[in-house]
């Protein structure tokens, strides 16, 4: 087991002794056995000084090595040692030449690293270490070189041969194959590095560059589904054009490739040149898409587009610098997603990601900061807090810089380090020098884990006309970091009048540990909006009355934060109800009745929102939402799954009965016989059309179950197939079953479509549902060599099933435990990200955490347990 508890850690990086200036590589494409030859053009790295050992270390897994040269001579066995990292020898000179040959097997690499097999066609992943399980290399993002590739294969399966770069060369060869030689002129580090053979058709496109040079999109997908590439497409050409508009950057190359596959780990892989994608995030069209599928798939292509510039041409120098490219392309694509769309609902889900994901994460077992001190496997840090945490950060200096200074500092990040790999401190240096401030207080933000709380106190004086303010911070001890410093944030405040405008309006910045900030010219008594659009990602701890939430609700300028006062009073209203529920023997129509006053006026402000005709009707869609069950339990200890389901259910079920006339009308009013379109205004007519039959069904009359399974019958398009097939999940109603059935005789061959399918079964809170998901495991498309099918039904029962998952007698614990330890023989990766559910057993009773801790310990028992599983496991049953 010594090798699982091996920990690297940020403080020992060291430069390369030896660094590869050019790559030359010929595969010989088999699925069983692929043969690959590699020329690597080494020199000693200058900087390492005199008298330092000459022993050159390529990494290097899972793969026969089949011989080894130096300067065109022949090693002998005794001249190097091969081990499980990797392949070491002694450098000739400062110089030298590498040729190396390995062999691969593509069809059994079920891990979905390095080089494998998704149906028909042969990919590669080698972020963040799957190069070398493709063949011997210094596997690190700060060994950069250019790369010219060879690809032998059969033509008759493997007709489209691609890689980075440029095409330079083509042909056939005998016995019936042929080849392909891709050159990419731009130095990158090895995981960066793709490669795809197979039979793909192939959709084209171009697009004109701000400097007049025509570039070819093109995206591979497999025969059959070049009618669903168009968003896709589109997508791309709008986020070149984003990227030139805002951020001045052009397209580098004549040649611009996407392959959507079958089987991926993540949701899509940034490759110079050749984008690879989880083909969930590439294939649309109204009949298979939701609108959901149409904005991730609009922001995904973005992201990894973006990552052209951010996280290509300028990289990070080593792992821990991750958030370096993630954090600020998430930032990106945020901000793209903001133009393209409604920029408060964008911030609204941007804000609800992170509160699901990255504060679960900051207050757990698995916290760590932006830019983590140490890991054992790498993969496991491609998490909430890398992500969003991280572009949580890019916003602030955006915030604290405005516009124009902040596009200062990314012009000087992008001139200074052009062709580089580069740390934190860099970027943040770049912001600082353009703009000649000091960001040592607010770079905490890289290394201290936790997310704050914040704390504000108001005191108004009538003769002064002022507002004093006094915030106060704090950010409680997490793994390893038991004393926190002070942060540097920007906290937008609004004081609204009593006749809901805008009294007084800015952002301050907080430095200190408690800090009082004054509003002068204040005419009377303020109702406040307190960190508007979330411009700091913490924990308001100030509980403001109901009546200023309700006011804030009807009133608020700042759409976020008129969004949030809703969230804030259901939840409050929830958990007290839930107290009740448990003091009066489980029933939550009693518990609700003991905080009736409190439920009229929430229903009151609800039926506000619903009705206002000068709101957007997707914020209006978000602003009826209720707070989800996950989330509630994040603010209690000790969660109760049961009550918050019963007690949110029954809230559903009030304001149904109590809106019904208004919900009725507004789905009939939002019904359209237009043909489907993606586009915001359309997607959020649907949603408040989705919102209000979720609450008429909610009501419990049967009348709109009925309506729900008509909408399914008579739909065209997925996104309203799915609202209606959304709410008949949860019931007892024949329309259900029909409606399940005939989604699975369409979509039976189509395993894309077919996950909603398998991810709305996992998630219903039928009594049913576990013996259906055990059922489910064995149906002819579900597979758990497939990341995507395991996702959407285990994944999606731990995830979004609460209820079952910690069902009281531990069968969810148990089943999701045999299911992890099945899976780390098979995909460790996947294995790993799909432990945290059962790390969060101290938020729990003690019944339920001693399972979940017993759980983990079973894991952790497991023969030859993997080091992904390991350390994740580990860490959550050490908290």
């Amino acid at each position: 087991m010594s090798d699982q508890r091996h920990v690297i850690s940020r403080k020992d990086y060291k430069e390369p002794d030896f660094f590869v200036e050019k790559v030359e590589l010929v595969f010989d494409l088999e699925r069983e056995v692929t043969n690959v030859k590699s020329r690597l053009f080494i020199h000693a790295n200058p900087a390492r000084g005199t008298g330092v050992d000459d022993e050159v270390f390529l990494h290097g897994e899972d793969m026969k090595l089949v011989s080894v040269s130096i300067n065109e001579r022949r090693l002998a066995s005794g001249d190097f040692t091969v081990d499980q990292e990797g392949l070491r020898f002694t450098a000739p000179r400062e110089a030298f030449i590498a040729e190396i040959e390995t062999q691969i097997s593509p069809a059994n690499n079920t891990r979905l690293e390095g080089l494998y097999v998704s149906q028909s066609a042969f990919c590669t992943q080698c972020e963040a270490e799957g190069f070398r399980r493709i063949t011997y290399f210094p596997d690190r993002p700060d060994v950069m070189a250019t790369f010219k590739v060879t690809i032998n294969a059969d033509k008759s399966s493997c007709p489209v041969l691609l890689s980075n770069g440029n095409l330079i060369d083509s042909g056939d060869l005998d016995g019936g194959r042929h080849f392909a030689v891709w050159e990419d002129p731009f130095p990158k580090p090895s995981y960066l590095f793709a490669l795809v053979a197979g039979d793909l058709a192939c959709v084209e496109d171009s697009f004109k560059t701000v400097s007049g040079r025509d570039v070819a999109l093109r995206i591979f997908v497999e025969h059959g589904n070049e009618d669903r590439c168009d968003y896709a497409m589109d997508s791309l050409k709008r986020s070149m054009k984003w990227d030139e508009d805002v951020y001045g950057l052009e397209y580098d190359l004549d040649l611009f490739n996407i392959v959507a596959v079958s089987d991926f780990n993540m949701g899509a892989m940034e490759n110079k040149s050749l984008n690879v994608f989880n083909a969930k995030y590439i294939l649309a069209k109204p009949d298979t898409a939701t609108d959901m599928d149409f904005e991730l798939i609009e922001s995904i292509v973005a992201h990894e587009y973006f990552h052209n510039w951010s996280g290509n041409r300028v990289t990070c120098r080593d792992w821990f610098q991750l958030s370096l490219k993630e954090g600020l392309t998430v930032f990106r694509d945020q901000e793209f997603s903001a133009d393209q769309r409604s920029r408060p609902v964008q911030r609204i889900k941007d804000v609800a990601q992170l509160r699901a994901r990255q504060f679960p994460e900051d207050g757990g077992p698995l916290a760590h900061p932006v830019r983590p001190d140490s890991y054992m496997e790498i993969n496991n840090f491609y998490t909430a807090t890398v992500y969003e945490k991280g572009a949580e950060l890019i916003r602030m200096m955006h915030t604290l810089l405005g516009p124009d200074g902040y596009r200062k500092g990314i012009d000087l990040y992008f001139d200074r380090h052009d062709g580089q790999a580069v740390t934190c401190d860099d970027f943040a240096k770049a912001m600082e020098d353009a703009n000649d401030i000091d960001f040592t207080q607010l770079k905490l933000w890289y290394s201290q884990a936790g997310t704050p709380k914040l704390w504000w106190e108001g005191d108004y004086d009538a003769d002064a006309k002022q507002y004093r303010i006094t915030l106060t911070q704090k950010t409680d001890p997490t793994p390893g970091q038991s004393d926190k410093k002070p942060l540097h944030m920007p906290v937008s405040i609004g004081l609204l009048g009593a006749d809901g405008n805008d009294i007084a309006a800015k952002t301050v910045e907080l430095t200190e540990a408690t800090q009082e900030f004054v509003f002068d010219g204040v005419t009377e008594k303020p109702v406040v909006s307190f960190n508007r659009g979330f411009s700091a990602p913490v924990n308001v701890m100030t509980d403001q009355p109901d009546a200023e939430l309700v006011f804030l609700m009807g009133n608020d300028s700042d759409a976020f934060n008129r969004w949030e006062a809703g969230q804030k009073y259901a939840t409050r209203l929830i958990l007290s109800a839930i107290s009740n529920f448990e003091e009066n023997d489980g029933n939550a129509d009693a518990a609700l009745n003991d905080v009736a006053v409190a439920v009229d006026a929430f229903i009151g402000a609800m039926q506000a929102t619903l009705l206002n005709d000068g709101l957007d009707k997707a914020f209006r869609a978000d602003a009826l939402v209720l707070p989800g069950e996950e989330f509630i339990s994040e603010q209690r200890k000790p969660a109760n799954p049961d009550a918050i389901h019963q007690v949110r259910n029954a809230l559903r079920k009030r304001i149904g009965v109590a809106l019904m006339d208004d919900f009725e009308n507004t789905y009939h009013q939002n019904a359209s016989n237009a043909a489907f379109t993606p586009d915001a205004l359309s997607a959020g007519q649907r949603a408040l059309r989705a919102t209000a039959l979720g609450y008429l069904v909610a009501s419990g009359e049967a009348r709109f179950a009925d309506l729900a399974s008509d909408q399914y019958k008579a739909s065209d398009n997925m996104t309203d197939q799915m609202a209606a097939l959304s709410v008949l999940n949860h019931l007892d109603h024949p329309g259900r079953a029909d409606a399940l059935a005939d989604f699975e005789n369409r979509f039976a061959k189509d395993g894309v479509v077919l996950d909603k399918w398998f991810a709305l079964q996992a998630m219903s809170s039928r009594d049913d549902t576990l013996a259906r998901v055990k059922d489910l495991m064995g149906h002819p498309a579900f597979t758990m060599r497939n990341p995507n099918k395991v996702r959407s039904l285990i994944g999606a029962f731990a995830v979004g099933n609460p209820r079952h998952f910690h069902a009281k007698d531990g069968s969810g614990y148990e089943f999701y435990t045999d299911r992890l330890i099945e899976l780390d023989d098979i995909n460790p990766q996947v294995a790993a990200r799909l432990c945290a559910p059962l790390g969060k057993w101290a938020k729990y009773d003690d019944d339920r955490a001693d399972m979940m801790k017993a759980a983990l310990q079973r894991i952790l028992a497991k023969e030859d347990i993997s080091r992904d599983l390991y350390e994740i496991a580990s860490k959550s049953a050490a908290a």
